[in-house]
């Protein structure tokens, strides 16, 4: 096969249609690459994500969709709010009822405890206590996990890795063993969640042998234990299986929601005109509640949906600081990639399809694609939620989930698409969505007195470092104001 070069301006618009057939129309015959496999199997074991098999990957899927359709996850909207309103008592009565100019505060960390502890009422009814105990076992297994494994990897083992694709699994499954900085953490993460997810599962799995599980009952528990006890082989999940997916999901549930709204909250931090715009819409959402329901009543989804700046927002955030800021990917077998148009390459060569070997891997950039000025604008560079306002995003081919689905706009590469897309993002929408109404109602956001500079770190997650403190692990400090309710 030719090594073909190819300019990414030029490429966009016929790209789009080769990652919809990678993604969505083909999305089986392009699994995850073998690197990226064995290192989720690590600390989460044999999940969904690990899935090797199209089969093994349909039973997952079929067994937990329950769990994750739309009405079953509006219905924890309460318990988000609630969550919501428990971090801005902690954050006024431990932080800034003393200080009404305000205080510099690791936003991330709270908000990652923030949704540890939602994942664990909603999915497994548990009180992990991360608000309420910074010490938190899990909670402490899970900061900073990716910097500290991640960052600035040894050069002797980013060889190891690309070697993995000619060893034998058999061989790969011990991998984990290895005495490095990387697998110890990963090991001492799993060890943590395995340990609390053990303990559920058991104790799930005996009640229900007592007594029978409602089958009317969606919650993520409830749905893995009819699993594990189903007796068609479509449907059933072994013990080991359930417990990967508490990892799996208390990870994916926490982290990633939590980085996106860290993002989102230094962006409204940089532009007080925007943060502003929020709070007013919010102010406004507000009033038309009590009016039509009376005062006390919270927003319902509806009302949530209906702020066009908050939804903006959040596609924005998701579209400038994409939390997974690569896929990667490898061909199961031949096969021609279509292109919607023809394209030149720097020798001047028309390419209208693109052969692919049985093997070849794929590293599909989100970051790059998320700035192509051809998609997106101009200002592609900038960060600009007005754009999916004005309706100034071309909309052709459809790749993303939460683009396509909740608001019928464009896409955003940041959610995996088709067979493979992302289970939970429904979950982690809404939650973003309740916290981000509670704190700008509740706060104003700054960014620090001192001059602090923000690296945007690739760990796995995009992830926010501070320079000169990166021992610190994952950190974004904001000011934090109290205001008047």
């Amino acid at each position: 096969m030719k090594d073909h070069h190819f300019d990414i301006e030029l490429f966009a618009v016929p790209a789009r249609q080769a990652l919809q057939h990678i993604y969505q129309r083909s999305g089986y015959n392009y699994p995850k690459s073998i690197e990226s496999d064995v290192i989720t199997r690590i600390f989460l074991g044999d999940s969904i994500l690990n899935a090797h098999t199209d089969h093994s990957h349909a039973r997952h899927r079929k067994a937990m969709s329950p769990a994750f359709s739309a009405s079953q996850l509006r219905s924890f909207l309460p318990q988000f709010r609630n969550g919501a309103a428990k971090l801005c008592r902690m954050w006024k009565e431990q932080i800034l009822d003393e200080k009404p100019e305000g205080e510099v505060i690791p936003v991330n960390k709270w908000l990652a405890r923030l949704a540890l502890d939602v994942i664990g009422e909603t999915a497994f009814h548990f009180d992990f206590g991360a608000l309420d105990n910074s010490k938190n076992e899990v909670s402490e297994a899970y900061d900073s996990l990716f910097a500290d494994s991640q960052l600035h990897p040894r050069l002797w083992m980013v060889f190891f890795r690309a070697s993995w694709r000619w060893l034998p699994r058999t061989l790969l499954n011990f991998v984990g063993y290895i005495p490095t900085r990387e697998f110890k953490r990963f090991r001492k993460s799993k060890k943590a969640i395995d340990k609390v997810s053990t303990i559920l599962v058991d104790a799930a799995i005996e009640e229900a042998k007592a007594v029978e599980v409602e089958k009317g009952k969606k919650d993520v528990m409830s749905v893995l234990v009819r699993a594990n006890m189903s007796e068609n082989p479509s449907f059933q999940l072994s013990k080991n299986e359930m417990i990967s997916q508490m990892a799996t999901l208390t990870i994916a549930g926490h982290d990633t929601t939590a980085n996106v709204l860290t993002w989102l909250l230094w962006e409204l931090a940089k532009h007080p005109k925007y943060q502003n715009h929020l709070r007013e819409e919010v102010k406004q959402k507000r009033e038309e509640i009590a009016e039509r329901d009376g005062e006390g009543v919270d927003f319902e989804m509806e009302d949530l949906e209906s702020m066009p700046f908050l939804q903006a927002l959040l596609k924005e955030v998701l579209r400038f600081h994409p939390i997974v800021y690569h896929l990667s990917r490898s061909a199961a077998k031949d096969d021609i990639i279509p292109l919607s148009e023809p394209i030149v390459t720097a020798t001047g060569e028309i390419i209208e399809e693109i052969p692919i070997a049985k093997g070849q891997g794929f590293l599909i950039s989100v970051c790059a694609y998320n700035r192509i000025k051809s998609i997106w604008g101009e200002d592609a560079n900038e960060f600009n939620p007005q754009r999916f306002i004005d309706g100034e995003v071309e909309n052709t081919i459809k790749l993303g989930v939460y683009g396509n689905l909740v608001f019928d706009t464009n896409v955003v590469i940041t959610v995996a698409a088709g067979m493979r897309g992302c289970i939970g993002w429904r979950f982690s929408l809404i939650e973003m969505q309740a916290v981000l109404v509670a704190l700008v109602q509740n706060f104003e956001f700054s960014l620090p007195p001192t001059e602090t500079e923000i690296l945007r770190m690739p760990v796995s997650l995009m992830a926010p470092l501070v320079k000169n403190r990166m021992k610190e692990g994952v950190l974004m400090p904001l000011t934090v104001r109290a205001l008047s309710t």
